[in-house]
Protein backbone atom coordinates (compact mmCIF):
# COMPACT_ATOMS: atom_id res chain seq x y z
CA UNK A 1 0.00 0.00 0.00
CA UNK A 2 1.26 3.51 -0.85
CA UNK A 3 1.97 5.45 2.33
CA UNK A 4 1.05 9.06 3.06
CA UNK A 5 4.57 10.28 2.32
CA UNK A 6 4.46 8.86 -1.20
CA UNK A 7 0.96 10.26 -1.75
CA UNK A 8 2.19 13.65 -0.54
CA UNK A 9 4.91 13.76 -3.19
CA UNK A 10 2.70 12.24 -5.89
CA UNK A 11 -0.34 14.47 -5.61
CA UNK A 12 0.41 17.73 -3.76
CA UNK A 13 1.93 20.69 -5.57
CA UNK A 14 5.27 21.31 -3.87
CA UNK A 15 6.63 24.66 -2.72
CA UNK A 16 10.25 23.52 -2.45
CA UNK A 17 12.49 20.77 -3.76
CA UNK A 18 13.18 19.43 -0.28
CA UNK A 19 10.12 19.81 2.02
CA UNK A 20 10.38 18.89 5.70
CA UNK A 21 7.75 16.16 5.04
CA UNK A 22 6.96 15.26 8.65
CA UNK A 23 3.56 13.58 8.85
CA UNK A 24 1.62 15.51 11.51
CA UNK A 25 -0.91 13.52 13.50
CA UNK A 26 -1.86 16.09 16.13
CA UNK A 27 -1.07 19.58 17.40
CA UNK A 28 -1.77 20.94 20.89
CA UNK A 29 -0.73 24.39 22.15
CA UNK A 30 3.03 24.57 21.42
CA UNK A 31 3.60 20.89 20.59
CA UNK A 32 3.31 19.03 17.29
CA UNK A 33 3.09 15.22 17.17
CA UNK A 34 4.04 13.12 14.17
CA UNK A 35 2.45 9.83 13.15
CA UNK A 36 4.98 7.93 15.29
CA UNK A 37 4.11 9.92 18.40
CA UNK A 38 7.32 11.97 18.39
CA UNK A 39 6.93 15.47 19.86
CA UNK A 40 8.25 18.69 18.35
CA UNK A 41 8.28 22.06 20.11
CA UNK A 42 6.81 24.44 17.55
CA UNK A 43 9.07 27.50 17.45
CA UNK A 44 7.54 29.08 14.33
CA UNK A 45 3.77 28.73 14.98
CA UNK A 46 2.89 28.18 11.34
CA UNK A 47 4.84 31.36 10.50
CA UNK A 48 3.27 33.63 13.13
CA UNK A 49 -0.20 32.10 12.82
CA UNK A 50 -0.82 30.17 16.03
CA UNK A 51 -0.37 33.04 18.49
CA UNK A 52 -2.84 31.46 20.95
CA UNK A 53 -1.32 28.02 20.39
CA UNK A 54 -2.68 25.12 18.39
CA UNK A 55 -6.30 24.17 19.02
CA UNK A 56 -6.97 26.53 21.89
CA UNK A 57 -10.08 25.19 23.70
CA UNK A 58 -11.95 28.50 23.36
CA UNK A 59 -11.29 28.60 19.63
CA UNK A 60 -12.40 24.99 19.17
CA UNK A 61 -15.54 25.70 21.18
CA UNK A 62 -16.40 28.70 18.99
CA UNK A 63 -15.85 26.66 15.82
CA UNK A 64 -18.15 23.88 17.03
CA UNK A 65 -20.84 26.37 17.99
CA UNK A 66 -20.77 28.06 14.58
CA UNK A 67 -20.77 24.71 12.76
CA UNK A 68 -24.06 23.94 14.47
CA UNK A 69 -25.58 27.13 13.02
CA UNK A 70 -24.26 27.69 9.47
CA UNK A 71 -21.10 27.78 7.36
CA UNK A 72 -20.97 29.52 4.00
CA UNK A 73 -24.32 30.94 2.88
CA UNK A 74 -23.65 33.75 0.39
CA UNK A 75 -20.87 35.84 -1.16
CA UNK A 76 -19.34 38.06 1.52
CA UNK A 77 -21.04 41.38 2.16
CA UNK A 78 -24.59 40.63 1.01
CA UNK A 79 -26.17 39.11 4.12
CA UNK A 80 -25.97 40.13 7.78
CA UNK A 81 -24.03 37.37 9.51
CA UNK A 82 -23.47 37.64 13.26
CA UNK A 83 -19.88 36.28 13.33
CA UNK A 84 -18.76 38.91 10.81
CA UNK A 85 -20.53 41.79 12.52
CA UNK A 86 -19.32 40.86 16.01
CA UNK A 87 -15.72 40.38 14.85
CA UNK A 88 -15.63 43.67 12.93
CA UNK A 89 -16.96 45.55 15.96
CA UNK A 90 -14.43 43.86 18.26
CA UNK A 91 -11.42 44.55 16.03
CA UNK A 92 -12.26 48.21 15.45
CA UNK A 93 -12.45 48.76 19.22
CA UNK A 94 -8.79 47.66 19.36
CA UNK A 95 -7.81 50.24 16.73
CA UNK A 96 -7.73 54.06 16.53
CA UNK A 97 -11.15 55.49 15.69
CA UNK A 98 -10.05 56.40 12.16
CA UNK A 99 -9.70 52.68 11.31
CA UNK A 100 -13.38 51.92 11.61
CA UNK A 101 -14.37 49.91 8.53
CA UNK A 102 -13.39 46.27 8.02
CA UNK A 103 -13.33 44.25 4.81
CA UNK A 104 -12.81 40.53 5.47
CA UNK A 105 -10.80 38.35 3.10
CA UNK A 106 -9.20 34.91 3.27
CA UNK A 107 -5.45 35.61 3.48
CA UNK A 108 -2.75 38.22 3.86
CA UNK A 109 -2.04 38.38 0.13
CA UNK A 110 -5.71 39.04 -0.51
CA UNK A 111 -5.78 41.72 2.20
CA UNK A 112 -2.91 43.55 0.49
CA UNK A 113 -4.57 43.19 -2.91
CA UNK A 114 -7.74 44.79 -1.56
CA UNK A 115 -5.84 47.57 0.20
CA UNK A 116 -4.01 48.53 -2.99
CA UNK A 117 -7.26 48.56 -4.96
CA UNK A 118 -8.90 50.81 -2.36
CA UNK A 119 -5.94 53.18 -2.40
CA UNK A 120 -5.94 53.45 -6.19
CA UNK A 121 -9.69 53.96 -6.33
CA UNK A 122 -9.73 56.57 -3.55
CA UNK A 123 -6.80 58.63 -4.85
CA UNK A 124 -7.48 58.10 -8.55
CA UNK A 125 -3.77 57.35 -8.95
CA UNK A 126 -2.14 54.11 -10.12
CA UNK A 127 1.51 54.25 -8.98
CA UNK A 128 2.59 52.60 -5.73
CA UNK A 129 5.72 52.37 -3.60
CA UNK A 130 7.06 49.43 -1.60
CA UNK A 131 10.43 48.67 -0.03
CA UNK A 132 13.49 46.58 -0.73
CA UNK A 133 13.16 43.10 0.80
CA UNK A 134 9.46 43.63 1.50
CA UNK A 135 7.16 40.62 1.40
CA UNK A 136 3.46 41.24 0.79
CA UNK A 137 2.30 37.91 -0.67
CA UNK A 138 2.60 35.72 -3.74
CA UNK A 139 -0.37 36.62 -5.96
CA UNK A 140 0.36 38.72 -9.06
CA UNK A 141 -0.58 42.03 -7.44
CA UNK A 142 1.16 41.31 -4.13
CA UNK A 143 4.18 39.93 -5.96
CA UNK A 144 4.41 43.20 -7.88
CA UNK A 145 5.03 44.90 -4.51
CA UNK A 146 7.72 42.45 -3.45
CA UNK A 147 11.13 43.97 -2.86
CA UNK A 148 13.25 41.04 -4.04
CA UNK A 149 13.89 40.47 -7.73
CA UNK A 150 15.01 36.84 -7.32
CA UNK A 151 11.42 35.96 -6.48
CA UNK A 152 9.84 38.35 -9.00
CA UNK A 153 11.88 37.93 -12.18
CA UNK A 154 10.62 34.45 -13.15
CA UNK A 155 7.04 35.77 -13.23
CA UNK A 156 7.54 38.96 -15.22
CA UNK A 157 5.78 40.98 -16.48
CA UNK A 158 3.90 41.91 -13.34
CA UNK A 159 1.55 44.82 -12.62
CA UNK A 160 3.30 48.05 -13.68
CA UNK A 161 3.63 51.24 -11.68
CA UNK A 162 5.29 50.02 -8.49
CA UNK A 163 8.57 51.59 -7.34
CA UNK A 164 10.82 49.82 -4.83
CA UNK A 165 12.79 52.12 -2.51
CA UNK A 166 15.23 51.55 0.35
CA UNK A 167 13.91 50.74 3.82
CA UNK A 168 14.81 53.08 6.71
CA UNK A 169 16.33 55.64 4.28
CA UNK A 170 14.81 59.11 4.76
CA UNK A 171 16.45 60.36 1.54
CA UNK A 172 14.06 58.10 -0.40
CA UNK A 173 11.09 60.27 0.59
CA UNK A 174 11.80 62.48 -2.43
CA UNK A 175 10.35 59.69 -4.60
CA UNK A 176 6.94 60.08 -2.94
CA UNK A 177 4.92 62.67 -4.84
CA UNK A 178 1.38 63.54 -5.98
CA UNK A 179 1.37 60.71 -8.52
CA UNK A 180 1.72 57.96 -5.88
CA UNK A 181 -1.51 56.32 -4.71
CA UNK A 182 0.01 54.60 -1.69
CA UNK A 183 3.11 53.49 0.13
CA UNK A 184 2.91 50.00 1.63
CA UNK A 185 5.31 49.02 4.40
CA UNK A 186 5.86 46.37 7.05
CA UNK A 187 6.61 48.13 10.35
CA UNK A 188 8.90 45.16 10.99
CA UNK A 189 10.22 43.49 7.85
CA UNK A 190 9.64 39.79 8.46
CA UNK A 191 11.16 37.87 5.56
CA UNK A 192 14.15 40.21 5.46
CA UNK A 193 15.19 38.68 8.80
CA UNK A 194 13.38 40.85 11.39
CA UNK A 195 14.32 44.40 10.47
CA UNK A 196 12.26 46.94 12.46
CA UNK A 197 11.52 50.33 10.97
CA UNK A 198 13.20 53.29 12.66
CA UNK A 199 10.69 55.37 14.59
CA UNK A 200 11.78 58.65 13.00
CA UNK A 201 11.66 57.03 9.57
CA UNK A 202 8.02 56.00 10.01
CA UNK A 203 7.09 59.40 11.44
CA UNK A 204 8.74 61.09 8.47
CA UNK A 205 6.99 58.73 6.08
CA UNK A 206 3.63 59.57 7.64
CA UNK A 207 4.37 63.30 7.24
CA UNK A 208 5.44 62.91 3.59
CA UNK A 209 2.32 60.90 2.74
CA UNK A 210 0.15 63.59 4.34
CA UNK A 211 1.87 66.28 2.26
CA UNK A 212 1.37 64.43 -1.04
CA UNK A 213 -2.10 62.99 -0.45
CA UNK A 214 -0.59 59.49 -0.58
CA UNK A 215 -2.21 56.77 1.50
CA UNK A 216 0.03 54.93 3.96
CA UNK A 217 -0.63 51.19 4.25
CA UNK A 218 0.82 49.14 7.08
CA UNK A 219 1.13 45.45 6.28
CA UNK A 220 0.72 43.89 9.74
CA UNK A 221 -0.07 40.43 8.43
CA UNK A 222 2.89 39.00 10.35
CA UNK A 223 3.22 41.54 13.16
CA UNK A 224 -0.42 41.90 14.16
CA UNK A 225 -2.20 40.50 17.23
CA UNK A 226 0.57 40.63 19.80
CA UNK A 227 3.54 39.21 17.96
CA UNK A 228 5.77 42.24 18.63
CA UNK A 229 4.61 42.87 22.21
CA UNK A 230 1.84 45.30 21.26
CA UNK A 231 -1.54 44.34 19.86
CA UNK A 232 -0.38 45.97 16.61
CA UNK A 233 3.18 47.00 15.80
CA UNK A 234 2.18 50.53 14.73
CA UNK A 235 1.37 51.28 18.38
CA UNK A 236 5.12 51.25 19.14
CA UNK A 237 5.73 53.98 16.58
CA UNK A 238 2.95 56.46 17.38
CA UNK A 239 2.06 56.45 13.69
CA UNK A 240 -1.43 55.54 12.45
CA UNK A 241 -1.71 54.22 8.87
CA UNK A 242 -4.53 55.05 6.47
CA UNK A 243 -5.08 51.33 5.85
CA UNK A 244 -3.92 48.33 7.87
CA UNK A 245 -3.81 44.78 6.54
CA UNK A 246 -4.12 41.75 8.82
CA UNK A 247 -4.21 37.94 8.58
CA UNK A 248 -2.10 35.04 9.93
CA UNK A 249 -2.73 35.08 13.73
CA UNK A 250 -6.13 36.70 13.20
CA UNK A 251 -7.95 33.38 12.84
CA UNK A 252 -6.59 31.33 15.73
CA UNK A 253 -5.56 28.75 13.14
CA UNK A 254 -8.41 29.31 10.69
CA UNK A 255 -7.96 31.15 7.36
CA UNK A 256 -8.99 34.80 7.50
CA UNK A 257 -7.59 38.25 6.76
CA UNK A 258 -8.79 41.82 6.56
CA UNK A 259 -7.96 45.29 5.33
CA UNK A 260 -9.25 48.11 7.49
CA UNK A 261 -9.57 51.82 6.88
CA UNK A 262 -11.99 54.71 7.26
CA UNK A 263 -15.55 54.40 5.99
CA UNK A 264 -14.79 57.16 3.47
CA UNK A 265 -11.88 55.27 1.91
CA UNK A 266 -13.53 51.84 2.03
CA UNK A 267 -16.79 53.04 0.52
CA UNK A 268 -15.04 53.71 -2.78
CA UNK A 269 -15.08 49.96 -3.45
CA UNK A 270 -18.89 49.77 -3.28
CA UNK A 271 -19.71 52.18 -6.10
CA UNK A 272 -18.64 53.13 -9.62
CA UNK A 273 -18.91 50.19 -10.11
CA UNK A 274 -20.91 48.44 -7.44
CA UNK A 275 -19.29 45.18 -6.38
CA UNK A 276 -15.92 46.69 -7.30
CA UNK A 277 -14.24 44.30 -4.90
CA UNK A 278 -15.85 41.00 -3.96
CA UNK A 279 -14.82 37.71 -2.38
CA UNK A 280 -16.68 34.44 -1.98
CA UNK A 281 -15.10 33.06 1.17
CA UNK A 282 -13.77 36.21 2.85
CA UNK A 283 -15.35 36.55 6.28
CA UNK A 284 -16.31 32.88 6.38
CA UNK A 285 -18.59 32.53 9.42
CA UNK A 286 -16.56 29.71 10.99
CA UNK A 287 -13.30 31.62 10.53
CA UNK A 288 -14.88 34.77 11.98
CA UNK A 289 -16.12 32.86 15.03
CA UNK A 290 -12.64 31.36 15.53
CA UNK A 291 -11.05 34.78 15.08
CA UNK A 292 -13.25 36.47 17.67
CA UNK A 293 -12.55 33.69 20.17
CA UNK A 294 -8.78 33.90 19.59
CA UNK A 295 -8.73 37.68 20.05
CA UNK A 296 -10.71 37.35 23.27
CA UNK A 297 -8.16 34.76 24.45
CA UNK A 298 -5.29 37.17 23.70
CA UNK A 299 -6.87 39.73 25.99
CA UNK A 300 -8.30 37.44 28.69
CA UNK A 301 -5.04 35.50 29.13
CA UNK A 302 -2.94 38.68 29.00
CA UNK A 303 -0.73 37.12 26.32
CA UNK A 304 0.40 40.33 24.64
CA UNK A 305 1.81 41.78 27.85
CA UNK A 306 3.90 38.63 28.38
CA UNK A 307 5.68 38.88 25.03
CA UNK A 308 8.52 41.18 26.08
CA UNK A 309 9.44 38.99 29.06
CA UNK A 310 9.41 35.89 26.85
CA UNK A 311 11.52 37.69 24.25
CA UNK A 312 13.99 38.50 27.05
CA UNK A 313 14.08 34.81 28.09
CA UNK A 314 15.00 33.74 24.56
CA UNK A 315 17.62 36.46 24.15
CA UNK A 316 19.28 35.69 27.50
CA UNK A 317 19.75 32.09 26.39
CA UNK A 318 21.02 33.11 22.96
CA UNK A 319 23.65 35.32 24.60
CA UNK A 320 25.09 32.25 26.34
CA UNK A 321 25.42 30.11 23.20
CA UNK A 322 28.93 30.54 21.71
CA UNK A 323 27.84 29.78 18.13
CA UNK A 324 25.37 32.68 18.10
CA UNK A 325 27.13 35.83 16.90
CA UNK A 326 24.24 38.05 15.74
CA UNK A 327 20.54 38.17 16.41
CA UNK A 328 17.67 40.62 16.01
CA UNK A 329 14.30 40.62 17.70
CA UNK A 330 11.04 42.48 18.00
CA UNK A 331 8.89 40.71 20.57
CA UNK A 332 8.56 37.06 19.64
CA UNK A 333 9.94 37.66 16.17
CA UNK A 334 13.58 36.60 16.43
CA UNK A 335 16.24 36.15 13.74
CA UNK A 336 19.53 34.38 14.52
CA UNK A 337 22.19 34.98 11.88
CA UNK A 338 24.78 32.43 10.78
CA UNK A 339 27.36 32.31 7.98
CA UNK A 340 25.31 30.68 5.24
CA UNK A 341 22.12 28.96 4.13
CA UNK A 342 24.00 25.63 4.22
CA UNK A 343 24.34 26.05 7.98
CA UNK A 344 20.74 27.11 8.63
CA UNK A 345 19.44 24.26 6.47
CA UNK A 346 21.45 21.82 8.59
CA UNK A 347 20.16 23.48 11.79
CA UNK A 348 16.56 22.99 10.66
CA UNK A 349 17.19 19.34 9.78
CA UNK A 350 19.09 18.54 12.99
CA UNK A 351 16.58 20.51 15.05
CA UNK A 352 13.80 18.23 13.83
CA UNK A 353 15.82 15.21 14.96
CA UNK A 354 16.09 16.85 18.39
CA UNK A 355 12.40 17.70 18.59
CA UNK A 356 12.24 21.41 17.67
CA UNK A 357 10.75 23.03 14.59
CA UNK A 358 12.59 26.14 13.37
CA UNK A 359 12.79 27.79 9.96
CA UNK A 360 14.68 30.32 7.85
CA UNK A 361 13.57 33.51 6.09
CA UNK A 362 12.81 34.01 2.39
CA UNK A 363 15.16 36.97 1.94
CA UNK A 364 17.58 36.09 4.74
CA UNK A 365 18.14 32.32 4.38
CA UNK A 366 21.29 32.57 6.49
CA UNK A 367 19.07 33.37 9.50
CA UNK A 368 17.04 31.02 11.70
CA UNK A 369 13.52 32.13 12.58
CA UNK A 370 12.07 31.81 16.09
CA UNK A 371 8.40 32.83 16.36
CA UNK A 372 6.70 30.51 18.85
CA UNK A 373 3.09 30.71 19.98
CA UNK A 374 2.61 33.53 22.47
CA UNK A 375 1.31 30.90 24.88
CA UNK A 376 4.74 29.28 25.24
CA UNK A 377 5.68 28.90 28.91
CA UNK A 378 9.00 29.98 30.38
CA UNK A 379 9.70 26.34 31.23
CA UNK A 380 9.13 25.32 27.61
CA UNK A 381 11.35 28.18 26.42
CA UNK A 382 14.19 26.72 28.51
CA UNK A 383 13.53 23.21 27.17
CA UNK A 384 13.40 24.48 23.59
CA UNK A 385 16.62 26.43 23.97
CA UNK A 386 18.34 23.39 25.51
CA UNK A 387 17.40 21.49 22.36
CA UNK A 388 18.50 24.40 20.17
CA UNK A 389 21.90 24.55 21.88
CA UNK A 390 22.29 20.78 21.49
CA UNK A 391 21.42 21.18 17.82
CA UNK A 392 24.06 23.88 17.30
CA UNK A 393 26.68 21.74 19.09
CA UNK A 394 25.96 18.90 16.69
CA UNK A 395 25.95 21.09 13.58
CA UNK A 396 29.15 22.95 14.38
CA UNK A 397 31.05 19.92 15.69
Amino acid sequence: MINKRQLFFNFLGQTSSNPLSIEIAKAEDCILYDNNGKEYIDLISGISVSNVGHRHPEVIKAIHKQLDEYCHVMVYGELILSPQVELAEFITKLLPSFLSNVYFVSSGSEANEGAIKAAKKYTNRYQTISFKNAYHGSTQGSLSLMGNNDFKDPFMPLIPGNHVINFNDIKEFEKINESIACVIIEPVQGEAGIIPADKEFLKGLRKKCNETGTLLIFDEVQTGFGRTGSMFAFEDYEVVPDIITLAKAMGGGMPIGAFISSKEIMSTLSKNPELGHITTFGGHPVSCAASLASLQVLIKENLVKQVKDKEFAFIERLKRIPYVKKYRSKGLMIAIEFESFDITREIVKTGLENGILVDWFLFAPQCIRLAPPLTISFKLIEEAMDKFETTLNQVFN
